[in-house]
C-alpha cells in the first residue's frame, strides 16, 4: 500500500461530522465563558461607580458574580474535557461501521457507553437553553440603558427642557436593593456612563457571551444526532456480527455433515 492510499485509508476514518460539532462546541463555549467573565467585572465595575456608592447594597451582587465566574471556570473545563470524549467516541463508532465485516467486533460495554452518551449530551442541551435565554438577560437590560442613552443624545430631547427627567433605575431589576443609593442614573450622568468604555465592552461582551451559548446549544444538538445515529450504527453491527456467526457456525457444521457422509459413502464402496 502506497503513502497516497494509506492517507486516503486515514482520512476515510474520520469522523468529519463530529469534528465539526468538537469545534463548533470549543468556539461556543470559549466565547460564553470569555466574554461572559470580563463582562461581569465590567458590570460590577459600573455598578460600584455609578449606582451604589455603599459596599453593603452591593456586596451580594458581587458574591454571585464571584460565584457566577468561579462556575464559567468549571464550564470551561468541564466542556473541554467532554468534547474531547465525544469526539475520541466518534471515532469509535466511525471505526466499528467503517470495520463493519472484519474481525472488530463491538461489545454490549461498548454500546451501553454511547447509549449514556446520548442521555448526558441531551440533558447537556436542555440545560444550555437554560443557559442561552439566561445570558439574554443581560442582553435586554443593557440594551434599555442604551436605548435610553440614543433618546437622550436625540435632537428631540436636546430641545426640551426634560432631559434630566430621562433615567435609569437598576433597582427596578432587583440587582441591587430598593434602598440603594443613588441606585439610578438620570439627564448628564446617564450620559457619561454610556459614553464610557466600560458600558460599551460589557454591552459587546454579553452579546458575543448570548452568541457564544446559542453556538454551544447547535453544537450539543448536533453531538446528540451524530451520537444517535452511531448507537443505531453500533446496534445494527452488533446484530450482523451474530448473525454472521450463526451463519459460520451453521456453514461449518454443513460442511463437517458433507464431509461425514462422504466418509461413510468412500467406507460402502
Amino acid at each position: 500500500m502506497g503513502c497516497f492510499e494509506c492517507c486516503i485509508k486515514c482520512l476515510g476514518g474520520v469522523p468529519y461530522a463530529s469534528l465539526v460539532a468538537t469545534i463548533l462546541c470549543f468556539s461556543g463555549v470559549a466565547l460564553f465563558c470569555g466574554c461572559g467573565h470580563v463582562a461581569l467585572t465590567g458590570t460590577v465595575s459600573i455598578l460600584e461607580n455609578h449606582f451604589s456608592k455603599t459596599v453593603s447594597d452591593h456586596a451580594l451582587l458581587t458574591e454571585v458574580v464571584q460565584l457566577m465566574q468561579y462556575v464559567i471556570y468549571g464550564i470551561a473545563s468541564f466542556f473541554f474535557l467532554y468534547g474531547i470524549i465525544l469526539l475520541a467516541e466518534g471515532f469509535y463508532t466511525t471505526s466499528a461501521v467503517k470495520e463493519l465485516h472484519s474481525e472488530f467486533k463491538t461489545t454490549a460495554c461498548g454500546r451501553c457507553i454511547s447509549g449514556m452518551f446520548v442521555f448526558l449530551t441531551y440533558v447537556l442541551g436542555v440545560a444550555w437553553l437554560g443557559v442561552f435565554g439566561f445570558s439574554a438577560v443581560p442582553v435586554f437590560l443593557f440594551y434599555n440603558m442604551w436605548s435610553t442613552c440614543q433618546v437622550l443624545n436625540s435632537p428631540m430631547a436636546n430641545m426640551t427642557s426634560s432631559i434630566e427627567s430621562i433615567c435609569v433605575d437598576v433597582r427596578q431589576y432587583g440587582i441591587i436593593p430598593w434602598n440603594a443609593a443613588p441606585g439610578k442614573a438620570c439627564g448628564a450622568v446617564l450620559g457619561e456612563i454610556c459614553n464610557t468604555s466600560e458600558f460599551y465592552l460589557s454591552y459587546h461582551l454579553y452579546i458575543v457571551a448570548c452568541a457564544g451559548a446559542g453556538a454551544t446549544v447547535i453544537a450539543l444538538i448536533h453531538f446528540l444526532m451524530i451520537l444517535s445515529a452511531n448507537w443505531a450504527y453500533l446496534k445494527d453491527a452488533s446484530h450482523m456480527h451474530v448473525y454472521q456467526d450463526i451463519k459460520m457456525k451453521e456453514e461449518q457444521e454443513l460442511q463437517d455433515i458433507q464431509s461425514r457422509s462422504k466418509e461413510q459413502l468412500s467406507s460402502y464402496t
